[in-house]
């Protein structure tokens, strides 16, 4: 009999991203960050129908929930398939058995036109009883009005806004023009080009993983006084693993530093989807909620996953869906996905 915990939340996740595996290769090699946005993740978005946005997200829960992910807070954008995209994301979660809080990046990189479709899709989504956020992509793509407008919707709608913030140079005077504008209810995600003194208000999601990746930096999120919980940026939904990278990225930044300051991180997800701290991950290992163990012991994964009551994941199996069959429709979409770019 392993340790128990909550279901684990994953406070930034792209779940579009799912199908990227094995994309085809940019038509230039990225040398920046900007570059990385332009020729990479802004071609896929593009691409992305509501069929193919299904896949990704069914892959994406099941994944999630095969690694003791209870809940996904998720930040989407498929431009030309605006519409009724945050129900096909929250649907494709809730038949995987996954909590999920939604939200569309909105932007003004395709017109005031792609920005007011942006903000009618969160509105819409929300009004209905959706569970999410108002989304934003970031201060570096969106006119002040765009950005008064987000924040007006969520203000209106009592909820937060869901918001990349300072993660390259290219945005790094967002937090001169957010300031005003923030609120505590706020995720704020990256924050790697932030001041220590910003003056933002919420909670930053740290994805040291992905910023490693993009080579934008490293955020050092123990320096603010915000709450920090963690985020894969759109790779996968494993938690635990991510808590292993922010520790040891905390680590090599400070000696001193311990696990625990990771794993304050990892419990701050609950904070955010506070009905996740209900649910029950049986582990394989029996010390997951020690974090000096957890940050040295790999290959670590659930046995059991109880939802809302239900059990949802046993011997290694989802019990809701076929797994076998969501990876298969998965990997058909994704080849009509490559095909697009």
């Amino acid at each position: 009999m392993g340790s128990v915990t909550p279901g684990l939340v994953c406070a930034h996740h792209h779940l579009y991203s799912a199908l990227a595996r094995g994309m085809p290769a940019p038509p230039a090699t990225p040398t920046t960050f900007r570059e990385v946005l332009e020729l990479v993740w802004w071609r896929l978005d593009v691409a992305l129908d509501l069929d193919l946005i299904r896949w990704s997200a069914m892959l994406g829960a099941l994944e999630a929930l095969e690694c003791g992910t209870t809940a996904i807070i998720d930040h989407h954008e498929s431009p030309t398939a605006i519409e009724g995209s945050l129900d096909v994301i929250a649907a494709a979660c809730a038949e995987v058995g996954v909590r999920a809080s939604c939200a569309y990046g909105v932007t003004d990189r395709h017109g005031a036109a792609g920005a007011a479709a942006g903000l009618a899709e969160n509105e819409r989504y929300l009004r209905s009883g959706g569970r999410g956020m108002v989304g934003v992509h970031a201060a570096f793509t969106c006119s002040d009005a765009t950005l008064d407008a987000a924040a007006g919707l969520a203000a209106d709608l009592g909820v937060g806004v869901h918001i990349h913030v300072a993660e390259g140079p290219d945005d790094a005077e967002a937090a001169e023009r957010l300031a005003a504008l923030s609120r505590d209810d706020w995720l704020i995600v990256h924050g790697v080009h932030l001041s220590d003194d910003h003056g933002l208000h919420g909670t930053l999601a740290h994805a040291p993983r992905s910023n490693m990746n993009n080579a934008v930096g490293y955020a050092r999120p123990a320096r603010f006084t915000n709450p920090v919980a963690l985020g894969s940026d759109g790779i996968g939904a494993d938690v635990l693993d991510d808590f292993r990278v922010a520790y040891a990225r905390l680590r090599e930044s400070d000696l001193r530093a311990t696990p625990d300051t990771a794993w304050r991180w990892v419990e701050q997800g609950w904070a955010l989807m506070p009905d996740a701290r209900d649910d029950e991950v049986t582990w394989s290992y029996d010390a997951v909620d020690d974090p000096w163990s957890a940050a040295f012991t790999p290959g670590v994964r659930p046995t059991r996953v109880v939802v809302g009551g239900e059990t949802v994941f046993d011997h290694g199996q989802a019990t809701r869906v076929d797994a076998v069959e969501v990876r298969a429709r998965a990997a058909e979409a994704a080849q009509r996905l490559f095909a697009r770019l």
